[in-house]
């Protein structure tokens, strides 16, 4: 093989190697990222719904919660898992290199010491005087003191080449006794984890068995309320046509066929801000887990029925304040007698929802600034639970707030 195809092959080599260790530890960061999101989420599950013992839950209420609190343990499981193989891989990669670094810093002091020998000899021979003197002319005798400051400065390359290797020996060494630590604290965490969750399936399967017996009550409990939920659902687009046909009535254009608000600058501008801040906004309450996410799925509990969640349905704690997520305007209060009151909240084209209130402290047509604190949040007295319905829509359709909400 030519010499310039070793050095690209070499470099090539070096190239593949950088990048597959960039890749892995970019992929461990964001997998310890997710660990801790998980284990913070755990940490806010049982500070939420598992901590006051004293309310009686109902048992479909505390199947719910418990199931929520197991999916999470075992993707917490899972993500620890990937984190323990990728560190293995990481592992064996470190004392593949350890091998090669160790040969590759042998043969350099191999080949220094030769030097050595070579320059002791040829010194012991010949001085430098003697051996530029012997030229022939004065071109000859230039090259001669080129050769000899070159070979110096080969020498100091080879040993600043030993010393560097040897650095990123120890280094390499270093990060290989972490890497080999930090699996084991992983391991650890895990079977701490496991055994947690053979312990929360356990309770499962005793709540399931319960549940299973009265399954007809439970289904028809179910229906019920989300009946109830599609009811408010129709009364907040009900509310959002009346207002696209207002702001087209105002502006002058057919409100027969009005899909759209007719928005003015200002309102457009405030839309406009609303969606760069897509995936940005702040949750509408400081403290939160999301029990029901969005979208048609099966019941968290009983999985034979189908249920339509239109938003979320976020978890808290107890006289939790609630937040406007971005600055808008009080569209509506929605009061209902057998339901919590509903804040609606108008940024351009796009209406906020926040529902099972207990407080309110704003009033229709009120200017609102985003974290501005809008009511409280209705805790049930006979379970203790505190939850917020929260939706978002576009119009009068329903958008996904995971894709909104920072980190939902």
């Amino acid at each position: 093989m030519h010499r310039p195809t070793q050095i690209v092959c070499v470099f090539l080599l070096l190239f593949l190697t950088t990048t597959l260790s960039f890749s892995q530890s970019k992929k461990q960061l964001e997998l310890e990222e997710r660990r801790q999101e998980l284990r913070n989420e755990i940490k806010q599950i049982n500070e939420l719904l598992f901590k006051d013992k004293s309310k009686k839950k109902s048992q479909t209420t505390l199947i719910e919660d418990l199931n929520y609190k197991v999916s999470v343990r075992k993707n917490l499981i899972m993500v620890t898992n990937q984190q323990a193989n990728l560190l293995t891989r990481e592992i064996n990669d470190n004392q593949n290199k350890i091998t090669e670094l160790r040969d590759e810093l042998e043969v350099l002091k191999e080949n220094y010491a030769k030097m050595i020998v070579t320059s002791y000899k040829s010194k012991s021979e010949q001085s430098r005087v003697m051996f530029l003197l012997s030229s022939t002319n004065f071109k000859q005798a230039y090259k001669r003191i080129q050769y000899l400051n070159q070979y110096a400065n080969y020498q100091k390359e080879q040993g600043v080449a030993i010393k560097t290797k040897t650095t990123e020996l120890q280094e390499t060494n270093k990060a290989l006794l972490k890497q080999k630590a930090d699996k084991q604290k992983l391991i650890e965490e895990n079977r701490i984890a496991q055994r947690e969750l053979e312990t929360e399936l356990a309770q499962q399967q005793q709540l399931m068995a319960a549940i299973n017996k009265n399954l007809n009550n439970y289904t028809a409990q179910i229906r019920e309320k989300q009946r109830e939920a599609d009811k408010i659902d129709r009364e907040i687009e009900k509310i959002i046509r009346e207002a696209i046909a207002a702001s087209n009535k105002k502006a002058g254009k057919s409100t027969a066929t009005s899909t759209s608000f007719a928005l003015t600058p200002e309102a457009k501008a405030l839309a406009k801000d609303f969606v760069s801040n897509k995936g940005k906004l702040l949750w509408p309450v400081e403290k939160g887990v999301v029990k029901v996410r969005y979208g048609k799925q099966p019941h968290p509990v009983v999985k034979t029925v189908t249920i339509q969640s239109n938003g979320v349905r976020i978890a808290t704690e107890k006289n939790a304040d609630v937040r406007a997520i971005f600055n808008g305007e009080v569209m509506r209060i929605i009061t209902s007698k057998n339901g919590n009151p509903t804040v609606l909240i108008q940024h351009g084209n796009y209406i906020t929802a926040y529902s099972n209130m207990a407080k309110i402290y704003v009033k229709k047509g009120d200017k609102v600034s985003t974290k501005e604190v809008i009511g409280q949040v209705f805790t049930n007295p006979s379970n203790g639970e505190t939850i917020l319905n929260f939706s978002i829509f576009k119009e009068t359709k329903t958008v996904n707030p995971a894709e909104w909400i920072y980190r939902m």
